[in-house]
């Protein structure tokens, strides 16, 4: 769980919370158990729910990386066949490999590099000239862990989203549109154990009930990964945009449209109990996302204005959204209040 065990004082607090999130996620398999020791956590599960285990562990935020391992009785004889199962699984046409050990327990006889040479000659006894080993670039590393519950062979490591555990850093309000930055932005806070709900602006008749839905579809996708529901606060805005346009100066109705949807945001957030508000803005990527703009904009509110993706290029967010699975949604042709009456000059340098 990489960076939690650096807590100090706190980590059992960190890897109780990881802890408690595996087991909401894996709460519909059977016989599922979920273990804390010293540098490590453990999910035992039937081998029939082993797949789906692991697809949901990638999408649980403070796990850096899983394996699956086979338990071996606490004996080289034992250690060495268990090992000779996993190189044969690594690579079942043969290969280069290499093993490495790490003996946690020091009442275990023997060094790690002595095991790792013990284990090596009993396993090469046992295959074909297919195999050889490989210390610099192997193409797979059986990994022994003697531990003092036991012994352990694993020959994969995938590595997973890491970050915090959701909901460790407190709650969070999205300002999320149908755009694909707000999405990834969320998807950030989270990765940093903030816990999610969000906001969106629907400016009926302007914008239809596809465009509300497939923020209702982005939703459920970061949902997957806050491991729990995603609370989404539909605003009617559209009686708002049309006073701004109607009563105010053309270049200026992204500023004071922007600002209103701050104000609004706030309120929920203080009746919500949220710390904080994020967007998916970016420098320079449109009118409102000047540093003028976005200083005169959060001008309106006292919490917190949070943006994940504020230096990040397009091509890099769009990535992330692939990668997360919030893109191909993002890029149906269905309007959001942001792309109603859009002036053609709008002001880049508000004071």
């Amino acid at each position: 769980y990489g960076e939690l065990g650096l807590k100090g004082k706190n980590k059992s607090l960190f890897i109780g919370k990881l802890a408690n999130n595996i087991r909401v996620a894996m709460r519909d398999l059977p016989d599922c158990c979920v273990r804390s020791t010293w540098g490590r956590l453990w999910l035992e599960v039937e081998d029939t729910q082993k797949v789906r285990a692991m697809e949901r562990l990638q999408q649980i935020f403070g796990i850096y990386s899983i394996s699956p391992v086979a338990e071996a009785e606490k004996n080289l004889e034992s250690i060495g066949l268990t090992a000779l199962s996993v190189i044969k699984q690594a690579l079942p046409n043969g290969g280069t490999f290499k093993i490495e050990t790490r003996r946690a327990d020091k009442t275990f006889p023997g060094t790690s590099p002595q095991i790792s040479r013990d284990v090596a000659e009993m396993v090469f006894r046992q295959l074909d000239d297919r195999f050889d080993a490989e210390m610099e670039h192997p193409q797979a590393t059986v990994n022994i862990e003697i531990r003092e519950e036991g012994a352990f062979v694993y020959g994969e490591t995938i590595h997973c989203a890491g970050g915090l555990p959701v909901g460790c850093s407190g709650k969070g309000l999205l300002l999320l549109s149908g755009g694909i930055d707000s999405p990834v932005a969320g998807w950030m806070a989270m990765k940093r154990g903030v816990a999610l709900e969000a906001i969106h602006y629907h400016s009926f008749p302007f914008t239809g009930e596809k465009a509300k839905e497939k923020v209702f579809e982005l939703c459920k996708v970061l949902a997957k990964w806050q491991n729990g529901p995603v609370r989404l606060h539909v605003v009617h805005f559209t009686e708002i945009q049309k006073a701004i346009y109607e009563r105010c100066e053309a270049e200026y109705g992204i500023t004071l449209k922007r600002r209103m949807m701050f104000r609004l945001a706030e309120r929920v957030a203080r009746e919500r109990r949220c710390l904080a508000l994020f967007t998916g803005e970016s420098v320079g990527q449109v009118a409102s996302q000047t540093l003028e703009s976005m200083s005169v904009i959060e001008h309106v509110v006292n919490l917190p204005v949070l943006r994940p993706l504020v230096c990040m290029d397009k091509e890099e967010i769009m990535k992330i959204a692939q990668r997360i699975g919030t893109y191909d949604i993002s890029i149906l042709p269905y309007e959001d209040c942001c792309t109603v009456f859009v002036p053609k000059h709008p002001v880049i340098n508000p004071n």
